[in-house]
């Protein structure tokens, strides 16, 4: 079957969207699912974090970039050509700082709005016959050239950190994808669910945001399994990601994740 396009999303930044990405789509690998991600910031987080990640997999050993996405998209390189292999089964499409150039690109070779759109859809399309799941790591912004990569997606997953302004986003976000993405665009997208990343566990702050968030989302459409901040998470950033079974703080980390991974499985199954 071909891939399953995904990107985890929300409009607010500091929610967990890049980490999220990266461990999802490293427990899927773990299960034997082939997955690519593709970073689709200009600030380049996800491919920071999965560079380490490689050289802790590779005796330190640094990886090769053979070309940036932006590269990628002007030359019109294939995707597959500037793949970094990260893990069995785990592949990146590696971004850079010359990204923050694509929307003036997007502006000067499309005439069109819709043509800018779905530019990059193409680009997934070609690639959905190699992978089980594609990734799709987006800024939190409200701008043109995250809906090009949104277009390109089969499914959005919101991230809801359990925060007052996390949950405007979430909402600003839902009604931007029904409004304009969907009804103006038509774009082939549905919402998989909410994905709540907790600041604190059991914390009345959290409780009541998730609360507002069933109240408003349907307590269906929220993701059962819960994502809890943890320090070994945010180091990661640092050390790339970690997976020492003897290990309790990277087991612990993994197995939320994991869980998650498998939810998902199972919401797609059930659409």
């Amino acid at each position: 079957m071909p891939a399953t396009v995904l990107s985890f999303a929300n409009f607010k930044g500091g929610v967990g969207k890049t980490s999220t990405t990266a461990l999802v789509a490293w427990s899927l690998a773990k299960m034997g699912h082939k997955v690519c991600m593709i970073d689709f910031d200009p600030q380049a987080n996800l491919t920071a974090l999965m560079i380490k990640t490689y050289a802790n997999l590779h005796d330190d050993k640094p990886a090769t970039i053979k070309n940036s996405l932006m590269t990628a998209i002007t030359e019109d390189i294939p995707l597959r050509d500037i793949m970094i292999p990260v893990s069995e089964h785990l592949d990146l499409v590696p971004n850079a700082v010359d990204f923050s150039i694509y929307g003036s690109f997007l502006t000067t070779k499309y005439a069109t709005e819709e043509e800018q759109v779905t530019s990059f859809r193409p680009y997934i399309d070609a690639l959905r016959d190699t992978y089980d799941y594609i990734f799709i790591d987006v800024p939190p912004t409200l701008q043109p050239t995250n809906d090009t990569a949104f277009y390109a997606c089969d499914q959005l997953i919101v991230v809801l950190q359990t925060q007052e302004r996390a949950l405007t986003g979430a909402e600003q976000f839902v009604k931007y994808m029904q409004s304009v993405m969907i009804d103006r665009y038509n774009a082939p997208i549905d919402i998989l669910g909410i994905l709540p990343v907790l600041t604190e566990r059991r914390a009345p702050v959290d409780d009541a945001v998730l609360q507002a968030a069933i109240t408003e989302f349907g307590e269906k459409n929220i993701f059962d399994h819960h994502i809890l901040i943890q320090s070994r998470i945010k180091r990661y950033d640092m050390t790339g990601i970690t997976d020492n079974p003897k290990d309790m703080w990277d087991k612990k980390v993994h197995k939320a994740y994991a869980a998650v991974a498998n939810e998902m499985i199972e919401r797609l199954e059930a659409n």
